[in-house]
């Protein structure tokens, strides 16, 4: 046991790192660690090499964790077997000198017949007393004269259930960080979504996971409605998100509702709503009149405002590649140097956007996130016959020509898009039993008590007399009154049992 306190201590010391800095494989926020590289650039790789970015997954922190595990297992296991060999077992064996434990008692009855009562023998005696002690669910043992009883050992069996508890913790998150995955996806309204990995934004699969044997099932994000303030001093606060899905798993098909704090489960795989935003829908028109780009694009909030921004990429522009780089302001209240949205909702939608032209990458083959634009090799589309960037600003259903032929954007309107991750932890349903059985346990062991009972009978000069004793297991002793309680039941039944004898009638 003391082996496993130290191990425990040192999981939670461990695990500090692991709340402090930034984790790779967290779904929710997969750019915290290169965040990090750029704000400290002298410290992260040495951060790094000791696996800091990945305290769950390091070595050492394994290492920790299976020594604990054996730990935990070579003392509850021996302390299981022990416990059932106690319950097995009869008590001990009353000591011969009562007096000297703690709620000694002594009574006398008078073993003789006088004018018709029945006197009280030793043997009915003792018999009485294991009657007594058996309705109190003592385990009892009658041996030379004497009771030895028993009662508590749930006590030790829930101090038991407590550690047994930890070590289903332990095999509930080895479960579910060996076999569980992590992932987000953001969806358009009007779009689709399949469980594969490949359909992922972010997929963080565990070192067992099998990414080709995900949970079956696919949906339609048939709408999104997001309700805001819309005066007083909360104005602009959140009121309510509900993600409408159409479903398909197998054969089954339906509606759902996904809330905050109100998931979708499939089989053990659930997804729940994180975040939300808007997806302006733009066609790209290059030089010759071809669609080049047609579709919504997410746009990434910035603020609470819902000030978004994003980027378009049309490769297959002609005569040139065009790189597009957005600002979205749902409500626009300045649309200068300092454009900025003062509301979430819908209210006055505009769309900034600045030109580039030239290489975007994209045929390199290496992976570009859909939400940069790469300018290392592309050149600022300027207005024409000025020194300033060409930047038009665009309401819902306008179109504007870009300069030197290079062709149109328009902007054809908004959709919402939602924000969903995707988890599935095969080790939950282990850690929910610990939980509870962490609670049983130590309430258990905190509530009753363990104790035992002796109870001597021997003649004594024609008279009987009854000895009582008590032992605790506990600092707190015997439970208050409970001698002279199995003492006053002897008594009680010793006094019914003496009633005056009667003669059969001739």
């Amino acid at each position: 046991m003391r082996t496993a306190v130290i191990l425990l201590t040192l999981l939670a010391l461990a695990a500090v790192p692991g709340s402090l800095l930034p984790q790779r494989g967290v779904a929710s926020d997969p750019a915290a660690v290169p965040q990090f590289y750029a704000e400290n650039p002298d410290i992260s790789p040495w951060l790094d090499r000791v696996g800091l970015f990945g305290v769950y997954a390091s070595p050492w922190f394994a290492a920790i964790y299976l020594l604990l595990l054996v730990s935990m297992t070579g003392c509850v296991l021996p302390r299981c077997a022990k416990l059932w060999r106690d319950f097995r077992s009869e008590p001990t064996k009353a000591p011969t000198r009562l007096d000297h434990l703690e709620d000694h008692r002594r009574d006398v009855f008078v073993g003789r017949r006088d004018h018709g009562e029945t006197s009280t023998s030793r043997v009915d005696a003792l018999e009485l007393v294991e009657s007594a002690l058996r309705r109190r669910r003592f385990r009892v043992r009658v041996a030379d004269g004497a009771v030895s009883a028993e009662k508590g050992h749930v006590r030790e069996a829930g101090n038991l259930l407590f550690h047994l508890s930890l070590l289903v913790l332990l095999f509930g998150i080895a479960g579910g960080r060996l076999y569980g995955y992590e992932a987000r996806v953001a969806v358009v309204a009007g779009e689709s979504f399949t469980n594969v990995a490949s359909q992922y934004d972010d997929f963080s699969p565990s070192v067992w996971t099998d990414v080709n044997a995900l949970e079956p099932f696919s949906f339609r994000l048939e709408s999104f409605e997001a309700d805001f303030e819309t005066s007083g001093a909360r104005r602009g606060e959140p009121r309510s998100f509900d993600a409408r899905l159409r479903v398909e798993s197998g054969e089954d098909s339906w509606t759902a509702h996904v809330r905050p704090n109100q998931p979708l489960e499939i089989n053990g795989t659930k997804m729940f709503l994180t975040g939300h935003g808007y997806a302006p829908v733009v066609t790209v028109r290059d030089g010759t009149g071809a669609t080049a780009y047609s579709g919504p694009v997410i746009f990434l909030p910035a603020d609470n405002n819902l000030t978004s921004d994003g980027v378009i990429k049309a490769p297959d522009a002609r005569p040139a590649q065009l790189g597009l780089e957005g600002l979205f302001l749902p409500t626009a209240a300045d649309i200068g140097d300092g454009a900025f949205s003062a509301y979430p909702d819908l209210v006055n939608p505009r769309l900034l956007l600045t030109v580039w032209t030239g290489d975007l990458g994209l045929d390199d083959g290496l992976a570009q996130s859909v939400y940069t634009l790469d300018k290392s090799r592309l050149q600022q589309v300027m207005r024409p016959g000025s020194d300033q960037p060409f930047g038009p600003q665009l309401a819902p259903g306008q179109t504007v020509r870009l300069p030197d032929d290079l062709g149109t954007v328009t902007f054809d309107g908004v959709r919402r898009f939602a924000n969903f991750q995707v988890a599935r932890d095969p080790g939950k349903e282990l850690s929910l039993l610990a939980a509870l059985m962490l609670l049983g346990g130590l309430t258990t062991s905190l509530i009753v008590r363990r104790r035992r009972v002796y109870v001597r009978v021997h003649d004594d000069a024609g008279t009987v007399v009854v000895q009582y004793a008590g032992q605790s297991a506990t600092r707190r002793g015997l439970p208050h009154g409970e001698i002279d309680s199995i003492a006053d039941d002897v008594r009680h039944e010793l006094d019914r049992h003496r009633q005056p004898h009667r003669k059969d009638a001739p």
